[in-house]
C-alpha cells in the first residue's frame, strides 16, 4: 500500500480573503497491480495554462492518464517497490495498458520494462530512497533530494534497492518531438 500523502489546498472565500479549502490524505491514489504493486497518488491537474485560480481542478475529476491533459499540468508522486517485487512477473503489455499508457511504451529496444516516452516535460524531485534514471543511453543514479528534468525522452526508473522509493513529478504538456 502508498504510503498517504497529505495534501493542503489554498483558496479564497467570498471576500476575497486567502484560506484553505482542502486538507487531508490525498484521494487520488492508484495502485497498479500488474507493475508490481507501483502506487500513484494524483495531487493536482490543471487543463490550461495559464491557470484559472479562480477554478477548483483536481485529478480525482478524470480517468487515470500518464500524461496530463492536453495544455494542461499534472503534480502526482510515484512510489515504486524494488525491481525485485515491480518487474518479478510483468507483462509490460498489460502493464501499460492498465495504466492507459500503451501508446507511450517503448516497443523496441527497450532497455527497461519500463521504458516509455511521454510528449511532456516533467520536472522531477526523489523524495526519500533511491533509483536510476534509464535513457536509451547511459543511466544516472538519483537519491533523495536530487532532480532531473526530462524533456520527452524515453526513459524509465529502475529501484535496484530493496526499499521503495517515493518522487515527486510535475507533467507539463509537451509539443510532440
Amino acid at each position: 500500500m502508498a504510503q498517504k500523502t497529505r495534501l493542503v489546498v489554498t483558496g479564497h472565500n467570498t471576500k476575497q480573503k486567502s484560506m484553505f479549502i482542502m486538507e487531508g490524505d490525498a484521494p487520488n491514489v492508484r495502485v497498479f497491480k500488474h507493475y508490481g504493486g507501483t502506487a500513484v497518488t494524483d495531487l493536482w491537474m490543471t487543463s490550461s495554462v495559464p491557470v484559472d485560480n479562480s477554478q477548483i481542478e483536481d485529478a480525482g475529476t478524470r480517468d487515470f492518464a500518464i500524461e496530463p491533459p492536453k495544455g494542461g499540468t499534472l503534480f502526482r508522486i510515484i512510489e515504486y517497490p524494488p525491481d525485485t517485487v515491480r518487474l518479478a512477473n510483468i507483462d509490460r503489455e498489460a502493464a501499460f495498458r492498465e495504466m492507459g499508457a500503451s501508446h507511450a511504451m517503448v516497443k523496441e529496444g527497450a532497455r527497461h520494462p519500463g521504458m516509455h516516452q511521454t510528449n511532456t516535460l516533467d520536472y522531477v524531485v526523489v523524495l526519500s530512497g533511491e533509483i536510476y534514471a534509464v535513457m536509451d543511453e547511459g543511466e544516472i543514479l538519483l537519491k533523495a533530494g536530487d532532480c532531473l528534468i526530462q524533456r520527452g525522452t524515453s526513459h524509465a526508473w529502475s529501484n535496484r534497492t530493496n526499499e521503495p522509493c517515493r518522487i515527486a513529478f510535475v507533467l507539463v504538456d509537451a509539443k510532440p518531438l
